[in-house]
């Protein structure tokens, strides 16, 4: 009775009586009736089923339609809510001899449902009242109660006599007032209760095993079986109280006043009509005034959430029928009133307005999930309420809903209300929850790891970060920062290798910690380009600290490397090098392990970059300048020409040299203008060092490949004021040798020295000028020679004009037989036989025997006419001889400055052409026999 008093009332239904449609004139409709005498109903299939006589069907367009089942009365109807099949249960004649009569809907008889079985529903001969009907959705079972407490079972298809078997499952001496089946994965129970017991029969094994669930019963229509959302429990109602049964027990029960009429179960809901003769309770559809103790009164009970979801009164109720999801209420008078439940948003915003009030959160969260409300609508409700418990102080228990809106909740809201310090215990509750459901960003990452540090939770903090891969929820690099920054070092670093964050465990461990050697160790296990590139970085640092151990870390690194740790076997990778060069700005203030280093590289690797070999020259350089130690100095110095003889600054030329001349390295600087075949300034470096018999051994050596030397090294020997007579002998010997300088520039030179008397010159000059004697007397007879040589040509030539030519020869000049005719004599005096001639000749204007000769100084007379416009040649023979004159001579022959133009008259019938080929021959046979 308390309990009953306590729960809640609403109004979750709508409440009309069912109207007639509206007629054509425009008419009010008038309220529908059915026609009296009903005395059972049911509904199912699309429609509500009652009996009388006759069994009608109204379906929801209100057309009713009835056919007649029996000839005197129907007394109990059950309509199967899956198959289209009505099982009654009638007499035909006076009498207790019940009838049960199947009925398939779909087909039919004559107009009317075919009744496909038709048996007494006594097994034997004794005269019973049947009090109670059920029947199982998979129609292999049916259940009859009787009056005198027997309950008769029909097993089978009950559609059919041949393939079912009846018989008595249940006899007591109180009578049975409801049959229910329970279906259960394929265990099957049958509930029967009567007036004074409960008891549950196993169907699904055999002797049907029972077992006696209470001692006290119900009266009739006052059970029920409920649905899966309440287990599928059989609900009985007594008069004080409604308990619910599992097959082998009792479970709750619920006080509800008032003796019952009729149960119901619909959609989670219980439905009671009961007799109250006391005042009942207002209803919205009934009178300020109180109801009479005749009245019904409906209510429906949500069992769940503890409340009633609706309740009025009604006069003489029939039955409660479910049907087109809706409540039919059948009354005595033939009317009906239907029961609509409002939609699920309707009924939450009826509620809520006075359970908020009332602050009654949790039976509106119940309720709201009940009615399956969406996540959105239960977030709200859940703020609400975390709000409610929040202005009461109750920080914990608000905390809890709040956590219940994440995802739907904007974080911000609840994490401003608990900012304060001494709330950080339900904020990092939540921030935990929102990094678990993986909703969290870098900024509650942030505050949530600050949380525990202000808590000094290092066992919360330890448990955060030291979770599994896939089972990570926060910004990693976000908690290295905030872990960094708060002075939780080792979790910092903790996270960065666990989670690969190469760069924040390099500056945590260099910066904070300075573990220099853990961070080489560290750089060591990396994969090649994260090494290289975090080697770059941190070099310096840790060449300043360990110089020994990073330097040989650079040596792996610039030449096999492969990370550390990774076993060795036929599956591993192929060690890459990087290019040494880069790291050298990381050996600064560490010249030894720099010269360690690149001495390292050059000896494994011939082809390191240029830079290493020109860093390692300064590098030898310096130290050969600095050091004060003679032997050190010497072997210093043999390492440096060494390296600089090595053949690796070809390219770089310049750049060594200029190194040398910076460290002043005399041989090194020598040795390099030699390699650059720079012998003037080989020469010019002993000039400046005053190094007399040096430039004399340059000369020497390099003047037959750069003649001037000879020239410089006279002009330089001029200039000394000193006695060099030894010196100026030895140049001017050279220079006559070779005939190097005109003797008037050797004199116009040596004019500058004072020291230099005519001695010193006397016999180059004597020497010259009797050379340059005997010259001109050879000049002089070859070109009489050639003037000699010329006339005679020139009269061989008109001889061959004008006299006639007698050929002599008896034998051919190829085959040298006999010379027979048909034969072909030249004016070279060549004869041949014809056939030869054609055989061997290339031109029939040209002799075969002659004809290479000829080419060849036809050749030489083509050369000399290409040549007579080559400016460019001729001025640098002009510049690089060292007799000028000469060339000047030699071009002078080759005609390139005059323009000779020949002008010929050419005889009658005779081509120019032939004229010109003839005369060549004559001129050529005539030289070849001259010669």
């Amino acid at each position: 009775m308390a309990a009953y008093l306590q729960w809640r009332r609403f109004v979750f239904f709508d409440r009309e009586t069912v109207r007639e449609p509206a007629g054509l004139d425009g008419t009010g409709a008038k309220p529908f009736a059915l026609p009296p005498g009903i005395a059972v109903c049911d509904s199912g299939r699309g429609s509500l089923v009652f009996g009388d006589i006759q069994i009608w069907f109204l379906p929801r367009s209100l057309q009713l339609s009835s056919f007649q089942a029996y000839k005197l009365r129907v007394t109990h109807l059950y309509q199967l809510k899956q198959h289209s099949i009505l099982v009654s249960i009638g007499e035909d004649e006076e009498g207790i001899n019940p009838l049960v009569k199947v009925w398939n809907l779909e087909k039919r008889d004559g107009g009317n449902p075919l009744c496909t079985r038709i048996f007494p529903a006594i097994p034997g001969n004794k005269p019973t009242v049947v009090s109670c009907l059920t029947v199982h959705e998979n129609l292999n079972f049916m259940a009859i109660g009787f009056a005198d407490g027997s309950v008769v079972l029909t097993k089978g298809d009950i559609t059919r006599d041949r393939h079912s078997k009846t018989q008595i499952l249940h006899e007591g001496s109180y009578p049975v007032t409801g049959l229910a089946f329970r279906q259960s994965g394929k265990t099957t129970h049958l509930f029967v209760v009567t007036t004074e017991n409960i008891q549950s029969y196993m169907l699904s094994v055999k002797d049907y095993p029972h077992l006696e669930l209470d001692t006290h019963g119900c009266g009739l229509r006052c059970s029920s079986i409920s649905d899966p959302s309440q287990d599928l429990q059989f609900i009985v109602a007594g008069n004080e109280c409604v308990y619910l049964y599992q097959p082998d027990e009792r479970g709750p029960c619920f006080a509800f006043e008032g003796q019952k009429l009729i149960v119901h179960w619909y959609r989670g809901y219980l439905i009671i009509v009961s007799k109250d003769r006391k005042t009942s309770p207002k209803s919205e559809f009934s009178g300020n005034e109180a109801q009479n103790s005749d009245k019904q009164v409906l209510n429906i009970y949500d069992l769940c959430n503890k409340f009633i979801a609706y309740s009025s009164v009604f006069d003489d109720i029939v039955d409660v029928l479910a049907e087109w999801g809706s409540l039919y209420v059948l009354t005595r008078d033939g009317k009906i009133h239907v029961l609509q439940e409002k939609d699920t948003q309707t009924k939450l915003e009826a509620c809520k307005f006075m359970l908020f009030r009332k602050n009654l959160f949790e039976m509106a969260i119940n309720l709201a999930k009940s009615h399956h409300l969406d996540s959105d609508g239960l977030s709200e409700i859940f703020r609400q309420y975390g709000d409610h418990l929040y202005n009461k102080g109750n920080h914990d228990g608000a905390i809890q809903q709040y956590i219940r809106t994440i995802g739907k909740l904007e974080p911000s809201y609840v994490i401003r209300k608990f900012l304060d310090a001494q709330r950080i215990h339900n904020l990092t509750a939540y921030l935990q929850m929102l990094h678990l459901q993986t909703l969290a960003n870098a900024d509650h990452t942030t505050l949530l790891l600050n949380c525990y540090t202000k808590l000094k939770d290092s066992s919360k903090l330890e448990e955060f970060i030291k979770t599994s891969e896939s089972e990570v929820h926060f910004d990693v690099e976000t908690a290295i920062k905030v872990l960094r920054q708060a002075g939780y070092y080792s979790h910092a670093v903790y996270l960065a290798e666990k989670h690969e964050h190469h760069e924040w465990y390099l500056k945590i461990q260099l910066e904070d910690i300075r573990n220099y050697q853990e961070a080489l160790h560290y750089i060591g296990k990396l994969p090649f380009e994260q090494a290289e590139s975090n080697m770059k970085r941190y070099g310096k640092i840790l060449m300043h600290h360990v110089p020994n151990e990073t330097t040989e870390l650079l040596k792996v690194l610039c030449t096999d490397y492969r990370p550390s740790g990774v076993n060795e076997g036929p599956g591993m990778l192929e060690g890459k090098k990087a290019n040494s060069e880069e790291f050298i700005p990381v050996f600064a203030n560490n010249s030894r392990e720099l010269k360690a280093f690149l001495e390292h590289m050059t000896e494994v690797q011939a082809d390191s970059p240029q830079g290493v070999y020109d860093t390692l020259l300064e590098l030898q350089l310096q130290n050969w300048a600095h050091e004060q130690d003679e032997q050190i100095k010497e072997k210093l110095h043999n390492e440096a020409l060494t390296l600089l003889k090595s053949g690796r600054f070809k390219t770089v030329f310049d750049k060594a040299l200029i190194l040398c001349q910076m460290h002043n390295f005399k041989d090194g600087v020598l040795y390099l203008y030699e390699q650059g075949k720079l012998f003037q300034q080989i020469m010019h470096y002993h000039m400046q060092n005053e190094q007399y018999k040096k430039v004399i051994e340059v000369c020497e050596l390099y003047g037959d490949q750069e003649a001037c030397l000879w020239e410089q090294a006279l002009g330089y020997f001029a200039r000394k004021e000193e006695n060099c007579k030894e010196y100026i002998a030895a140049v001017l010997k050279h220079i006559e040798n070779k005939n190097l300088m005109p003797p008037l520039l050797v004199v116009q030179t040596l004019a500058h020295n004072s020291t230099a008397t005519l001695s010193v010159i006397k016999d180059y000059l004597v020497n010259k000028l009797q050379k340059q004697s005997c010259q001109i007397e050879q000049d002089e007879q070859r070109i009489q020679k050639y003037r000699e040589e010329t006339t005679r040509i020139r009269l061989e030539i008109e001889e061959l004009k004008a006299s006639p030519r007698i050929f002599q020869k008896t034998k051919c000049s190829i085959c040298t037989s006999a010379l027979e005719l048909p034969s072909v004599h030249f004016l070279c005096g060549h004869s041949f036989h014809q056939h030869c001639f054609e055989s061997y000749s290339e031109s029939d204007s040209e002799c075969p025997t002659c004809m290479p000769e000829n080419r060849k100084v036809m050749d030489m007379i083509r050369a000399q006419e290409q040549k007579r416009d080559l400016h460019d040649q001729f001025q640098h023979q002009l510049k690089c001889s060292n007799d000028g004159f000469s060339v000047v001579a030699d071009y002078f022959g080759r005609g390139v400055f005059n323009k000779l133009t020949l002008i010929t008259d050419l005889p009658s019938g005779k081509t120019a052409t032939t004229i010109e080929g003839g005369l060549q021959r004559e001129l050529l046979m005539h030289t070849k026999r001259s010669t």
